[in-house]
């Protein structure tokens, strides 16, 4: 089986671009993004209507072109886990993880024993339908697994440390617009500031206990002050947000209304 490629990557310090895909069907938008230049996708299948049949289309592709791709579960329990990884995903990006006993629930659900207790499937997309010896397949799956946790409440950041801290957490990021909802700031001119402040608490926690940040990135000075942070793990914007820019922008030109 391959490796997982975005995880390779991190390991050897090397920064991942991606965009988040909430629209868009088609497994063919993942050879489209690779030749433009981007790591990885990441589908958002928590605020979309993204099927589990299209899923595993995707995660098939992925697989074999060696694209990655993240996937965000409607939620981070044992079913939506257990399926995506049979489906064939390597990367995890788990919403509103509210504490260090769902954390350890989550990590419990993506490696099997003796790490954990994800249920053992047979030949499938999760193997790429390869036969291996049991023992050699269930230990590559553990490694190659990669999971990102969201913090979107302010009670979340109570177990900030504990999770960081936690084996089989992979990476820390902010669901920032729950987040901001929560504070009380969605939309108010401090919104930016605040979360900033919650960035930098995940990006020293993911440094103190040698994990990856990962920022959601709206613009090219935000991707650069995060990357210059040291944030490996950089998504921008979604192709839903780049599509609707890129073609108010034209027919704003087009049409001399600019």
């Amino acid at each position: 089986m391959y490796e997982n490629p975005m995880k390779a990557g991190i390991a050897r310090g090397e920064l991942q671009i991606g965009t988040w895909i909430s629209l868009i069907r088609n497994p063919a938008i993942l050879v489209l993004l690779k030749n433009a230049g981007l790591d990885f996708a990441r589908i958002d299948m928590e605020h979309s209507g993204l099927s589990i049949e299209s899923l595993v289309d995707m995660a098939t592709l992925a697989r074999q072109l060696q694209f990655p791709i993240a996937v965000r579960p409607p939620y981070a329990n044992r079913e939506w886990i257990t399926r995506l990884l049979d489906c064939g995903v390597w990367n995890l990006h788990c919403p509103q993880v509210e504490n260090a006993a769902h954390a350890a629930e989550i990590v419990k659900c993506t490696r099997y024993a003796p790490r954990g207790v994800r249920g053992i499937s047979g030949i499938s997309p999760a193997t790429e339908y390869e036969s291996m010896p049991p023992a050699e397949r269930l230990r590559f799956a553990n490694d190659q697994v990669h999971v990102t946790v969201m913090f979107e409440t302010d009670e979340a950041f109570d177990d900030l440390d504990e999770i960081a801290a936690m084996d089989g957490i992979d990476a820390l990021t902010l669901g920032p617009n729950d987040l901001a909802q929560n504070l009380g700031v969605f939309g108010k001119p401090e919104m930016n500031e605040v979360l900033d402040e919650r960035r930098d608490m995940v990006l020293q926690a993911a440094n103190k206990y040698g994990k990856t940040c990962a920022v959601l990135v709206r613009s090219h000075e935000q991707a650069q002050q995060w990357k210059e942070a040291g944030a490996l793990l950089l998504v921008y914007k979604s192709e839903v947000e780049v599509l609707c820019e890129g073609y108010r922008g034209a027919m704003q030109t087009i049409r001399g209304t600019d």
